[in-house]
């Protein structure tokens, strides 16, 4: 499957992003899927996820209450709503795709086999 980011940019601390990712070339709907964030000098870390059904979601503590992950299996589209946006979520953000994740592994971006390019989202003081 291939995965294409898009909606990243660049917004006032206090503001809200969308940020999108569309599949193409399997069936999105047999894909759980992630969101993973990477800022300059350090790791790679999880962001959100969703199960292949979109009933269950997952969130890293930093963006819970915060953030919205949600898919459209019809439209091969994974969102990533983020509101109340802090300078600190400044990072190149990338939606992830696996077959056969685990409900406890949605955080591990080993995890993950499929990748998007990544969309930039940077985020004024």
């Amino acid at each position: 499957v291939q995965l294409q980011a898009s909606g990243g940019g660049l917004v006032q601390a206090g503001g809200s992003l969308g940020l999108s990712c569309a599949a193409s070339g399997g069936t999105f709907s047999m894909y759980a899927m992630g969101w993973f964030r990477q800022a300059p000098g350090k790791e790679r870390e999880f962001v959100a996820g969703i199960s292949r059904n979109g009933a269950r979601t997952y969130y890293a503590d930093s963006v819970k209450g915060r953030s919205t992950i949600s898919r459209d299996n019809a439209k091969n589209t994974v969102f990533l709503q983020m509101n109340s946006l802090k300078p600190e979520d400044t990072a190149v953000y990338y939606c992830a795709a696996d077959r056969t994740i685990g409900y406890t592994n949605y955080a591990s971006f080993t995890e993950y086999d499929y990748w998007g390019q990544g969309t930039q989202v940077t985020v004024s003081s």
